[in-house]
C-alpha cells in the first residue's frame, strides 16, 4: 500500500525540514539541529517567550497533580529537551523512599546532557532514546507528557501509537504545543514568527535557519481540531484540547482506554 492509498491518519505526517523527504533523514536533521543549538536553548526560549514559557509548564504539570502525587506512578516525560517539563512535574511527585522515578527521553544527547545537570540528585531517570522507538515496556507507565517537543516527530501517528503502547489503562497523555491562533492574535503571531523570531534565535543561538525551521514545523503541525481526530484514531479517548495564552500554544489531553 502506497501512502498515497493508505488512510490518512496512517500517512507520513510529521516535522520535514526544507528539503527533507523521508522519515529517517527527517529525524536525523532535526536530531543534529537541536545538539547544535543546545547550549543557548534555554536562554533563547525564555527570551522569546518573555518569560511566558514557565508558566505553561507549570500550568501543565499541576493539572496531572493527581497522577503525579501517588509514589507509585510511573510519568514518562517524552522529547524532554533540557527538562524544563520534567522539572515541573517534580514539584507534585512525593519525595518518600521509593517513590517511582520519572523517565525523562530525549534523542538529543546534548539536549539531555543539559537537563542531567538540572535533575541532579532529582528522582530522575535520564534516556536517550528515539520517541518512535521506546525502550519501554507495554502498558508500564501512568502519565505521558511532551512539552514543545511532539511536533518534531517525524511520523505523528506512530508517535501517538508507541504512547499509547507504553501506557496502562487509564494511562493519561499531555502534549503541550505551539499552534497558530486565527484572527488578530493569528495575524500579529505570524508576524512575530516568520519575521523577527528567527532574526532573534539567530542572534541568540547563532543559527538563525534552526529557528526558521521552528517557523514551518509549527506550520505544519495539526491544528487542534486535526490533532484530536489524530489522537482518536491512534486510540485515545476523551481527547481534549485547553488554549494557554491566546491560543499561541494549548494542552492535549486524552487517556488510554
Amino acid at each position: 500500500m502506497t501512502s498515497e492509498t493508505k488512510p490518512e491518519h496512517e500517512r507520513s505526517t510529521g516535522a520535514r525540514p526544507a528539503g527533507i523527504t523521508t522519515e529517517q533523514a527527517a529525524a536525523a536533521n532535526v536530531q543534529q539541529m537541536f545538539d547544535t543549538i543546545a547550549p543557548a536553548y534555554d536562554r533563547a526560549n525564555h527570551l522569546l517567550s518573555a518569560g511566558i514559557d514557565h508558566s505553561w509548564w507549570t500550568r501543565t504539570a499541576r493539572l496531572f497533580r493527581p497522577i503525579l502525587q501517588h509514589p507509585e506512578a510511573v510519568t514518562l516525560d517524552l522529547c524532554c529537551g533540557t527538562g524544563d517539563m520534567t522539572m515541573a512535574l517534580l514539584k507534585h511527585r512525593p519525595t518518600t523512599p521509593g517513590a517511582a522515578p520519572i523517565l525523562a527521553v530525549d534523542f538529543s544527547h546534548q539536549m539531555l546532557s543539559l537537563g542531567i545537570k538540572k535533575f541532579g540528585s532529582h528522582n530522575v531517570v535520564p534516556i536517550e532514546a528515539d520517541a518512535l522507538h521506546l525502550p519501554i515496556a507495554d502498558a508500564s507507565v501512568d502519565l505521558v507528557t511532551s512539552a514543545f517537543g511532539f511536533r518534531n516527530l517525524a511520523n505523528y501517528h506512530e508517535g501517538l501509537t508507541e504512547i499509547l503502547r507504553v501506557l496502562r489503562p487509564g494511562g493519561q497523555l499531555g502534549i503541550l504545543e505551539c499552534n497558530q491562533p486565527e484572527g488578530l492574535t493569528g495575524a500579529l503571531y505570524n508576524i512575530y514568527f516568520k519575521s523577527i523570531l528567527p532574526r532573534l534565535g539567530g542572534l541568540i543561538t547563532g543559527n538563525e535557519r534552526a529557528y526558521s525551521y521552528l517557523n514551518a514545523s509549527v506550520e505544519r503541525f495539526p491544528r487542534p481540531p486535526r490533532m484530536l481526530q489524530l489522537l482518536k484514531a491512534a486510540g485515545f479517548t476523551d481527547a481534549t484540547w485547553t488554549s494557554y495564552t491566546f491560543g499561541v500554544v494549548g494542552l492535549y489531553h486524552a487517556t488510554k482506554p
